[in-house]
């Protein structure tokens, strides 16, 4: 009884500490990546992008209500969810690891005494508390995202399993499994990552039932293990929802009921047959069966959640992805089809020529009264292939990447050798095991470090050796002038990682049947899913947060750590001072180290800056704009400021790498919040899927420039004298020229608002530009139709983030107001060197100065890798040609404004050389504006991390080592170089003096790397 009360009492304690911190550190409001997304899906119960998370979004909803109206709060309290789920995850592994740690230190019914007590709940404490504070597992834990309900699910299982071997012969213990199967199911509408604890979970039960225990039998146990772990993910999660839509066909095209029948019909007969199952298992006494069904009956249960998804895309939600409302689409969503497939045990290399294509199952659309085909699935087959391809992608520059981490020279193919050494070099190393270091053993910065291996850059540090290596202070901190610098150094000194290791080994030694146990929970949910997702090359960020599950389990050794080192210590001192004198420094060695490291960086308590950039795009857009953006951090955030906090609801969100969907498309020509429907004409059976996939260009020799409507009714219509007939008999529509213009009336544009009467003379008649893609997808059909039909009654605007390729040309009418291009029918600038510098002044001037707000940039304790490394290098492009504009236009007084405007919002840090570089032209900025005050400070700050930059480089071209940055070295002595002349002019002695000396002395050093240079003394 006293083990029980204080077991469940520091598994408490551990809750309300680990929940504590999270709350404490939360981020008050949005945050970047899926977050914005999956608030704005919560609160409204709408439908977030494959493959759903539809548990996800009701919990979610619930912690909402917590605002009680305030609609700012919301993402405080889905937020605080994730918080309190995270610190529920800490107490079942504190249950977890005591488990564990009594069965390694009692047998079976032996009564507990105080020493032993005390160890296990030492144990239970170091590693629950311990994983607290580790980055991964934190940094999900104050944010509205999946992996802390996840891990939550995971802890619940792991621990329900244990539960059940403790009372495995007990009348009921069976109800443990069955709560198990509930809890998977129910993960499901959370996240997949959970079903990777099934092997674990089915080693337990293989150990505690099997009477005969051999190497055969435990890799038969293995073998359905994984066959349970397939039969859930595939069976019951895609098949059945596969079988449901072939059912649906079938009564809904040759029975003529209406959509949906013929899924409740087969729902109906699952429903049946389980009952059935459970039934004859009961009566004819076979309980193993009956466990079976009774499991499979619960994780139905838990994965009904996913009715919630057809349901709210019926409903037709602002947000509804693929807008999943019959069999077929939602099977399609499962699978995540959106996102293509990737070959997994044998396919293609990257320099693989197709050589053939073959015809699969038919695809199915939902028609108006009948499901129609829309195509066939295609497969195409390669003339070098290679089993488990891992160097497989030819996508963008991927192929460029593989050589180069290989080594590969041009005009050699890749081996297996190859595919393999990319498989354990990157996939593993670079993208698990320097994770896994992170966590354990420390890390530089928080800086992407996908890339290099070898690199300062988000690479793991023990810090042991770091004092030796002349690091730069904006790494390790010191930096006077930069407040954040060092913020996310954090050393772990290898105490974390030795004492896991310790714990992993005693594990083994003493218990090893629970080891495996541990060690496959490891596996699953780390190594397993690097093989099994292959990823190609470099991601949009880093994925640590897929491998959550594998430090969790790595915690749990920790904790065992504890018992080993008491174990060690016992050989020199009494059990009771060996047990205090273990826990006290493995609490030290592990928790507070972590926690006083790590607190630094995950303090979010005063950041805001997803929730004002995306605000910063809506303001900047004039009245019921069509604004397109592409990436997530320009569009989910701003979903979330729109769907939830009713910012700027006359803009319409397009977002272009969506727009391609026949579905999304639709979504546009119906009205949304306050904003009309978007001006497409085209009826739906024009570019639904299937139809008008892609449309190739080929030169009709017309001469000049076509209006764009001639155009798109051109490529649109159904006419086959508009079509190109190809070999196989399918004609298809064609661009015909790639020279696009509208004709321009200038009084419609002044009545309309474009432009103030006072610019007329500015217009142009005629806006003309090249289209520069030699294929229309989906999304620039729409585009084309929009621009064609418009007219001009509805600003159309890009994020300043959408890249060039999106832009389709129309450059030379894109003028910055903020954070978003307008389009303009302006005469193009031909003097402008860089048609995306241009700024329509007095209202960008009147958006940055009077309406942006600044997320906390300056005064936040923590700024995340998005902030300073995506939004302050826009902020700072923002501030730099917004200034450059009014001083061409000779309004100086304003220029003056912004840079004071820049200095009293925005941090002096410099998350690499090309923003360094843009402070310099505002430091020239400031001298040609006579503020020579703000110029010197520039200097100064800039000074300042190039010498500390350079300082390092130099050590590190001392010693020979390759990271060594050529380019930053050269625009470094570049930079000095052209401060030197600035502060020369503006007779700024002695900093022109000390820049001088800086600038001979690093021409010198560097003096075997560097370009030729031409300075001006």
């Amino acid at each position: 009884m006293q083990y029980k009360r204080i077991n469940n009492l520091l598994g408490w304690l551990c809750f309300v500490i680990a929940s504590i911190t999270y709350i404490l550190t939360l981020e008050p409001s949005v945050s970047f990546w899926d977050c914005g997304e999956f608030i704005s899906c919560a609160y409204r119960l709408q439908v977030a992008h494959q493959p759903g998370y539809p548990l996800f979004a009701m919990l979610g909803k619930i912690f909402s209500l917590l605002s009680m109206g305030d609609n700012t709060k919301v993402p405080f309290f889905t937020n605080m969810g994730s918080g309190l789920a995270s610190g529920a995850t800490i107490m079942f592994l504190f249950w977890s690891i005591t488990a564990l740690a009594k069965k390694m230190l009692l047998d079976k019914d032996e009564e507990t005494d105080q020493p032993r007590i005390l160890l296990i709940m030492g144990a239970g404490l170091v590693g629950a508390l311990a994983f607290t504070y580790t980055d991964t597992f934190w940094f999900s834990a104050v944010e509205t995202i999946v992996f802390a309900w996840s891990s939550l699910c995971t802890a619940l299982v792991f621990w329900a399993i244990l539960k059940w071997d403790a009372r495995a012969d007990e009348p009921g213990a069976d109800k443990w499994i069955v709560m198990i199967a509930y809890v998977i199911g129910l993960s499901i509408g959370i996240h997949l990552l959970n079903l990777l604890t099934i092997p674990a979970i089915a080693l337990v039960y293989f150990l505690r039932r099997s009477k005969n225990i051999t190497v055969r039998s435990s890799i038969v146990a293995f073998l359905i293990s994984v066959f349970i772990l397939v039969f859930i993910q595939y069976g019951i999660r895609q098949y059945t929802i596969k079988f449901a839509a072939y059912f649906d066909l079938f009564f809904v095209n040759h029975l003529g009921f209406g959509f949906g029948s013929g899924a409740i019909v087969f729902f109906i007969l699952l429903l049946i047959v389980i009952v059935a199952g459970i039934v004859y298992s009961i009566r004819n006494k076979k309980p193993i069966l009956n466990l079976a069904f009774l499991c499979i009956a619960f994780i139905y249960l838990g994965y009904s959640s996913f009715a919630y998804i057809p349901i709210r895309a019926t409903a037709n939600t602002n947000l509804d992805n693929t807008h999943p409302d019959n069999a077929f689409t939602l099977n399609s969503y499962l699978n995540r089809d959106q996102y293509g497939e990737t070959p997994l045990l044998y396919g293609p290399y990257y320099d693989a020529k197709p050589i053939d294509q073959t015809q699969g199952a038919n695809i199915y659309r939902k028609g108006k009264t009948q499901y129609e085909i829309a195509g066939k699935k295609l497969t195409t087959i390669y003339d070098h292939n290679t089993i488990l391809p891992r160097i497989y992608s030819t996508d963008g520059q991927d192929p460029q990447f593989y050589k180069e981490w290989l080594q590969i020279p041009d005009g050699k193919s890749p081996d297996i050798v190859d595919n393999f050494k990319f498989m354990f070099s990157w996939q593993m190393y670079q993208m698990y095991w320097r994770y896994f270091l992170w966590n354990f053993a420390g890390r530089y910065n928080d800086m992407d470090g996908q890339s290099s291996m070898f690199g300062i850059d988000g690479n793991w540090t023990s810090g042991i050796f770091d004092g030796t290596r002349h690091l730069p202070k904006s790494i390790v901190g010191g930096d006077k002038s930069n407040p954040l610098a060092g913020i996310t150094y954090t050393p772990l000194y290898f105490l974390p990682l030795i004492i896991g290791l310790l714990g992993m080994i005693y594990h083994f030694n003493r218990r090893r049947k629970d080891a495996l146990v541990v060690t496959l929970l490891w596996f699953f949910t780390g190594l397993a899913i690097v093989i099994y997702v292959n990823q190609p090359t470099v991601q949009p960020r880093e994925r640590d947060y897929s491998y959550v599950g594998s430090f969790y389990a790595f915690a749990i050794w920790i904790g065992l750590g504890v018992i080993a080192l008491a174990e060690i210590l016992r050989k020199f001192l009494t059990a009771q001072v060996a047990t205090i004198g273990a826990t006290t420094v493995c609490l030290l060695a592990g928790p507070v180290l972590l926690a006083s490291k790590e607190w630094k960086n995950h303090d979010r308590s005063t950041k805001m800056t997803p929730h004002d950039m995306a605000y910063n795009y809506l303001i900047s857009c004039p009245p019921n704009a069509i604004l397109f953006t592409y990436g997530d951090n320009d569009t989910y955030s701003l979903w979330y400021d729109q769907e939830v906090e009713g910012i700027r609801p006359d803009v319409r969100i397009v977002n272009l790498s969506l727009f391609t969907g026949d579905w999304y498309i639709k979504q546009m020509t119906h009205k949304m919040n306050e904003s009309a429907p978007l001006p497409i004409t085209m009826p739906f059976e024009k570019y639904e899927d299937g139809v008008r996939d892609v449309i190739y260009y080929n030169d009709a020799k017309i001469p000049g420039y076509v209006d764009i409507k001639d155009v798109f009714d051109f490529i649109s219509s159904d006419d086959k004298r508009t079509m190109l007939e190809y070999q196989s008999g399918e004609s298809a529509n064609y661009l015909p020229t790639k020279k696009i213009k509208m004709t321009i009336n200038p009084d419609e544009i002044i009545a309309n608002g474009v432009v103030p009467a006072s610019e007329r003379n500015r217009l142009t008649d005629t806006l003309k530009f090249t289209y520069t893609s030699n294929y229309v997808m989906k999304d620039n059909l729409a585009m084309f139709d929009i621009l064609a039909h418009n007219g001009w009654k509805r600003p159309i605007c890009f994020t300043v983030t959408v890249g060039p390729e999106n832009l389709i040309g129309l450059q030379p009418y894109l003028y910055k107001e903020g954070f978003v291009y307008h389009l303009i029918p302006f005469k193009p600038d031909t003097a402008s060197h860089d048609q995306m510098e241009k700024v329509n002044t007095d209202v960008m001037y009147n958006n940055v100065v009077n309406k942006f707000k600044w997320g906390n940039f300056k005064t936040a304790k923590y700024l995340d890798h998005e902030s300073t490394t995506m939004f302050y290098p826009v902020m700072m492009t923002t501030f730099l040609d917004l200034t450059q504009s009014l001083m061409q236009a000779g309004k100086l007084d304003s220029a003056r404004k912004v840079l004071a405007k820049y200095d009293q919002e925005m941090p002096d840090i410099n998350p690499f050389i090309d923003v360094v570089a843009r402070k310099f032209y505002l430091a020239q900025a400031a001298y040609n504006l006579h503020d020579i005050v703000m110029g010197n400070k520039f200097v100064t700050g800039i000074d300042d991390y190039l010498t500390d930059q350079l300082d390092y480089n130099y050590y590190q071209l001392q010693n020979n080592s390759t990271d060594l940055s050529l380019r930053d070295i050269n625009i470094s002595v570049q930079l000095i170089g052209g401060m030197m002349e600035f502060t020369k002019d503006n007779h700024q002695t002695a900093l022109y003096n000390k820049l001088s000396a800086q600038f001979k002395d690093y021409q010198a050093k560097f003096a075997s790397v560097l370009r030729q240079q031409q300075p001006q003394q």
